[in-house]
């Protein structure tokens, strides 16, 4: 970490609240996409460094206001490249529910405030290494500035610490990397791969140097062969968009992960896993350069058996830099469906059932929680709204699916309370009403032997649900800070924002799970026969977490392989710059650990996806960068 001398003191002018907005940043990546059809920061995609997109700047600025770096040429073209056109503002409010602008004209008036005093930036660092850098990636591609380096240095994960790099570059192609990897073993070097930064678990900090792999953007779709050729660069919403175009679908993660680097940390699961698989499912081919720069391919029957199961600690075989994934056809007649229950087993045996009967494609047992999260504008209509549907209408759990016209028309006569496309809509765009006295007064007339959702859903209640809900892009609107109104009640209008199925297909909604805090995930591979054990896992994690004062909830369920296996997701939330949260997770950790390990051992199907922590650090026992 850099310390600035004294005699560097920068002036602490830095406003409270915008220096809390700065640190809040979850380092989603959402402002590198262009997940919404405003564009992207402009400086960020001619630039590439982090440091020149709305994410770098917030982590610059909280670095300025902690006096971890000094004001050099590179930071003040940083600052100077923001030309406020408040992309990011809409982006990550519809995210987080941050206004990230405030920092960004924060950032730039520091800078020029600075400079007006007669302060000259400081000078550039000279260095042999970074000559020799320049000479494989180009001169403009790499860096020392202790501008870029910093917004490579930190994770939101509050255990993680702060490291930063003596180097940052951006290699073009195949071949760079191959050669930054073998110069990096020449001078002994330490190195680390970077894909978006789109993670809540990034952990991918060096010393030497980081490669991030943000100019590696190429996609070919080869359409005869049911394939796309992705390099690392690419995330998982630009391929969604590209394979659209096509004609297909692909199974991707988070909007802003890249592709490769989330097939080989987690497997690449959603709710999608159902009918596509995970882990080897997804793909054909990979590409690498292992880690004494050379290439090899998986289907080469002497590379590394990368994707074996070994319950240890297993190296990363190398970089991946180019990944042949699969298509799968789409039908014309694709509907979402949430299928509602009071009770956890009954959802889980019914997704179950599903899976089993290869009804669907997309299937998930969502929460109460992740209903209210994804659907609403805001965490403050969010946490109203969440009531309403858990308590008041008993709408605990929700099974999601997307399927064709078949299998919704199956679902439909396995189920007789079930919220479709139509109603999906109405209750997004007039969910500010939900919290309203009309709503509760309607709620309390549906006293009876039935749960209110399932006199609520009834097809005959539709006219009633319209004039109570006044469902309309302007009402959903009204849940958000009024200078924005305008732009969600513009949102609203295009019909894909109250689609469940491309909303599912680009996993917009489920961006907003860090909205509240950042989110410290528990994946568990379960029975999907053993809701009891399901139950006891989420019971005591939760145990856990509340002994210790950390926020949490159940996150979802994915049934796998026809309903035998599925993926758990359980979340912890903390703040990532209060060090009570930070020492919060550090005693839950000697709980939850040696529990979910000995679950692992002694309970067949069980298996979790492991974050080992050391020294207040973590690994994965998967591959590093997303």
């Amino acid at each position: 970490m850099m310390l600035l001398d004294s005699n560097q003191s920068i002036q602490r002018d830095f406003p409270e609240k915008t220096r809390q907005t700065a640190a809040q940043c979850r380092h989603y990546a959402m402002c590198k996409i262009d997940f919404l059809g405003t564009g992207i920061c402009a400086s960020g995609m001619e630039k590439h460094f982090v440091s020149y997109f709305p994410q770098g700047r917030m982590d610059i600025y909280d670095a300025l206001a902690r006096d971890l770096v000094p004001i050099t040429q590179g930071l003040v073209d940083i600052a100077d490249s923001c030309d406020l056109c408040g992309i990011c503002d809409r982006q990550c409010h519809f995210v987080t529910g941050m206004r990230p602008v405030q920092v960004m004209k924060a950032l730039k008036k520091h800078v020029r405030d600075w400079l007006a005093l007669g302060n000259s930036p400081v000078p550039a660092q000279s260095d042999p290494d970074l000559d020799a850098l320049r000479t494989i990636v180009g001169q403009e591609w790499v860096s020392n500035d202790p501008a870029i380096l910093v917004t490579y240095a930190n994770d939101p994960f509050p255990l993680a610490g702060m490291r930063m790099p003596r180097f940052v570059a951006l290699p073009r192609n195949q071949s760079e990397v191959t050669a930054l990897v073998r110069f990096a073993n020449e001078r002994e070097i330490p190195y680390v791969v970077r894909g978006n930064g789109g993670s809540v678990f990034g952990f991918v900090f060096s010393d030497g140097l980081v490669m991030d792999m943000h100019r590696m953007k190429g996609i070919e779709i080869d359409a005869e062969n049911w394939t796309a050729l992705v390099e690392p660069g690419v995330t998982s919403f630009e391929l969604q968009q590209e394979a659209v175009k096509h004609g297909f679908r692909v199974n991707t993660a988070e909007p802003a992960a890249t592709v490769c680097g989330n097939i080989v940390c987690t497997g690449l699961f959603s709710t999608w896993a159902n009918a596509y698989g995970v882990n080897a499912d997804t793909f054909v081919d990979m590409e690498f350069v292992d880690n004494n720069g050379k290439l090899f391919r998986l289907n080469d029957p002497a590379s590394p058996n990368a994707f074996c199961y070994e319950h240890r600690l297993t190296p990363s075989p190398g970089i991946c830099t180019r990944a042949h994934v699969r298509l799968h056809p789409v039908t014309d007649d694709e509907e979402g469906l949430l299928v509602p229950f009071a009770d956890f087993k009954e959802a889980v045996d019914f997704a179950r059932d599903l899976s089993r009967r290869r009804i669907g494609l997309a299937i998930g047992v969502l929460g109460g929680h992740y209903l209210s999260t994804f659907m609403s504008p805001s965490a403050e209509l969010a946490d109203r709204v969440r009531h309403s549907l858990t308590e008041a209408i008993g709408l605990k759990y929700a099974v999601f699916v997307i399927g064709d016209g078949f299998a919704c028309r199956t679902v439909r006569e396995m189920r007789d309370s079930v919220i479709d496309a139509e109603l999906f809509r109405m209750f997004m765009l007039g969910l500010p009403n939900m919290a309203d006295d009309e709503w509760v007064e309607l709620i309390a007339g549906m006293d009876g032997d039935h749960a209110p959702y399932e006199i609520l859903l009834r097809s005959e209640m539709r006219p009633v649900l319209d004039a109570v809900l006044r469902p309309a892009p302007e009402t959903a609107a009204r849940a958000v800070d009024e200078d924005l109104q305008s732009f969600y009640a513009k949102l609203y209008t295009r019909p894909e924002m109250t689609d469940m199925v491309w909303l599912n297909m680009f996993r917009i909604l489920s961006s907003r799970m860090s909205r509240h805090k950042h989110m410290f995930a528990f994946l568990v591979y379960v029975p999907m026969d053993r809701a009891d054990v399901i139950e006891e896992i989420c019971a005591e994690l939760k145990r856990i977490a509340d002994s210790h004062g950390i926020d949490n909830d159940y996150g979802f369920l994915t049934p796998l392989d026809l309903g035998k296996r599925g993926i758990l997701e359980y979340d912890y939330y903390i703040d990532h710059q209060d060090p009570e949260e930070a020492e919060k997770i550090r005693a839950a950790m000697v709980e939850f650990e040696p529990y979910l390990d000995n679950l692992s051992v002694g309970t067949k199907g069980v298996k979790w996806l492991k974050y080992i922590f050391s020294q207040g650090c973590a690994r994965k026992d998967a591959f590093l960068y997303t």
